[in-house]
């Protein structure tokens, strides 16, 4: 039975999320009926990275097998004509493996988060970062975050109905910076725990602000309680880049 890999990019303001759930149309839901239109088959897809209502992607990765074999530019096509006009695009289609797994064969996630630090309300910008108005020392924030870089227990940085086994893990990359309004914070770990990195966006804002030092940081991450963890940031400022393998 065929394996396809896909390539996607998607704008998450009007989805529930990646995953297939009630209450409103989902990433997953639609590359699924997509898929289907153009096969007659009801297939599981399987994604990389289960992001939250709001976050956007530009390298979402995911599988899925189909009972005939399809040449892979007919297949991304075809569902690009299927899912429009959503705002999701399948960039590329590739045989891969019948061992392949979207999730379980990632080695390394990256993330990016984008804050516009600007008095002005954003107009282009709108649903795709967060507008944060007080001016933000972007070094300070880099320096502070060198702390969360390693293996660690993340239970400060995870939401609470995170359903991860165990809150430890290993981030291999956080860094901040800036480039003119633009703040933009890169993360990278195999995998996050849910929230994780809004969880430390939104503390290393504070910091940005003069609020927090880096070492308020490290003891927040010390204390392992949730309550010690400063405020959540806004999904639309969040995307996943890119999945390596």
């Amino acid at each position: 039975m065929p394996r396809f890999k896909l390539l996607i990019e998607y704008d998450g303001t009007p989805f529930v999320g990646w995953q297939l759930q009630a209450g409103g149309p989902s990433v997953q839901g639609l590359i699924a009926e997509a898929i289907e239109a153009f096969s007659g088959e009801r297939v599981a897809i399987h994604g990389a990275g289960r992001t939250d209502a709001g976050v956007h992607a530009l390298g979402q990765i995911a599988h899925f097998d189909l009972g005939r074999d399809w040449r892979t530019d007919r297949v991304r096509d075809a569902l690009n004509a299927h899912l429009r006009p959503h705002p999701i695009a399948v960039l590329s289609a590739e045989r891969v493996d019948s061992g392949f797994d979207a999730r379980r064969a990632a080695k390394r996630r990256h993330y990016l988060y984008r804050i516009i630090n600007r008095r002005a309300d954003l107009a282009l910008e709108r649903h795709r970062a967060w507008r944060v108005p007080r001016r933000l020392d972007a070094a300070a924030m880099h320096e502070a975050a060198q702390a969360l870089v390693g293996r660690h227990d993340f239970t400060t940085f995870r939401a609470a109905e995170c359903q991860a086994k165990s809150p430890v893990k290993t981030l291999d990359r956080l860094a901040v910076e800036r480039s003119d309004d633009e703040i933009r914070i890169f993360a990278a770990a195999r995998s996050f725990l849910h929230h994780q990195v809004r969880s430390m966006v939104g503390s290393l804002v504070l910091v940005g602000e003069g609020k927090w030092s880096a070492d308020d940081l490290a003891a927040a991450l010390a204390v392992r309680a949730r309550s010690a963890c400063g405020p959540v940031a806004p999904p639309e400022g969040l995307y996943l880049v890119s999945v390596e393998y």
